[in-house]
């Protein structure tokens, strides 16, 4: 993971620096393209989604070109309000900019994300294409958090990618999505946890074997329409949507990077301990995932004609990242000594004198190739805010002592936490992620 956040690192710099618009107009049909973006809304404050929206107005790409739609929620009304007001505001900047509302109690239905993008995306379909004739082979739709916020150069970037991609219509396409936009306020813990997930994000742009869409993406509309759009019945969606796409479309579907970061809220909250369990809600539905696994491996068996060494390998590495998680902290921390626990007589074997010495070695290599990691995330972070002081920067190297207590709280249990209520069956309810202004 070390060499591909450090590839990420030069090729995001890279691809910052990039008249993408000169790239766009040797396509004689770019004047074409449309880009749906969905803004999905719950309870979070105007400001949060209203930042959005503005960082949106700055792109480098005709806005002209791009429709906003506020997804919003009817049980959450303040958000409605919200969004109408922003529409006066910022409306006229773009070509397009709907307001939808999710009805609630729709049978069958699981409040959510995925329910909401699936309702945004039918109407934003119906009205766009049916009603005003837009053509939906030049189209995209992006799915984007409420905090999210797009590099300036996103769509223009998006857009030589879709024209230049002759399988557009097998794509998703997936920034880097880092924790910056509070990463200063929230405590040192859970800064650690967030700052190591960065990396783990650039890292996966370079991974196209690993890399799964997740939280704020794009795809082409005409695929999403295809594949019958989000599913309404779920909490994971971003996972969910692109193996169903992968097994429909016989296995053809894959995520292209885009080296540009969306830099979204870390969990936060109004009090340090609020802060705590809101990042540990927010990783046990990540972790959550973990129930879509049976469904997929119904697809895998259902859907004949996908290459055996394509599929395989997807499954593999899913059913790795999902099982291991709860399991991992502790194969490093105290894996060497549940050995010896298990069989006292192990430590007096050979291997059993020279083991400790063998995994103390291999942690103290990781650890010349953490400070090369945390090289990469600190000069991918945004500047210093002026409230910060100096002297915050400088000790938060120190503050990565804390990662074997944060990687079990806000890592290990709450993986641990969702694996054990789905084996009981104690199912979780969609929890959105509080955002603070």
């Amino acid at each position: 993971m070390t060499i591909a956040a450090t590839v990420s690192h030069f090729r995001m710099r890279a691809t910052e620096v990039t008249d993408w618009m000169r790239e766009v107009r040797g396509f004689g049909d770019w004047k074409k393209v449309r880009h749906i973006v969905m803004i999905m809304i719950a309870n979070e404050p105007a400001e949060v989604y209203g930042r959005t929206v503005e960082a949106l107005a700055r792109q480098t790409f005709p806005t002209a070109q791009i429709a906003v739609v506020l997804a919003t929620e009817d049980r959450f009304p303040n958000g409605r309000a919200g969004a109408e007001k922003l529409r006066r505001k910022l409306g006229k900047k773009f070509g397009e900019f709907l307001i939808t509302v999710h009805p609630q109690n729709i049978t069958g239905e699981i409040k959510g994300k995925s329910s909401n993008e699936a309702w945004a995306s039918r109407e934003a379909k119906r009205i766009l294409v049916d009603e005003k004739g837009w053509d939906i082979k030049y189209m995209t739709i992006t799915s984007n958090d409420a905090d999210a916020i797009l590099h300036p150069k996103y769509f223009a970037c998006l857009t030589f990618k879709f024209l230049d991609d002759p399988n557009r219509y097998e794509r998703f396409w997936q920034p880097a999505i880092v924790f910056y936009n509070n990463i200063w306020r929230i405590p040192a813990p859970t800064r650690v946890i967030n700052t190591m997930s960065n990396v783990w994000q650039i890292g996966l742009l370079s991974r196209k074997d690993r890399l799964v869409n997740f939280s704020n993406y794009t795809a082409s509309l005409a695929m999403i329409d295809r594949i019958g759009y989000w599913d309404t019945d779920v909490i994971p969606e971003d996972y969910r949507i692109f193996f169903k796409a992968f097994f429909r479309l016989g296995g053809r579907v894959e995520v292209e990077p885009i080296f540009l970061p969306s830099s979204a809220d870390a969990a936060e909250s109004t009090s340090t301990w609020k802060t705590f369990v809101n990042d540990y809600e927010q990783k046990k539905r990540w972790a959550w995932g973990v129930s879509d696994l049976p469904l997929f491996i119904e697809m895998y068996f259902k859907q004949p004609g996908i290459s055996f060494l394509n599929k395989n390998l997807r499954m593999l590495r899913l059913l790795i990242d999902h099982l291991l998680w709860p399991v991992n902290w502790f194969i490093i921390t105290v894996g060497v000594s549940v050995v010896t626990l298990v069989n006292p007589t192990f430590k007096r074997t050979a291997l059993g004198f020279t083991l400790p010495r063998i995994s103390s070695g291999i942690l103290t290599i990781t650890l010349i190739f953490l400070v090369i990691l945390l090289v990469i995330e600190f000069r991918q972070r945004p500047p210093r805010p002026k409230d910060v002081s100096k002297w915050k920067v400088w000790l938060s190297p120190l503050e990565f002592v804390l990662m074997p207590i944060a990687g079990f709280f806000f890592n290990a249990l709450p993986g641990l936490d969702a694996h054990t209520r789905l084996m009981l069956g104690k199912y979780i309810e969609y929890r959105v992620t509080e955002k603070v202004k």
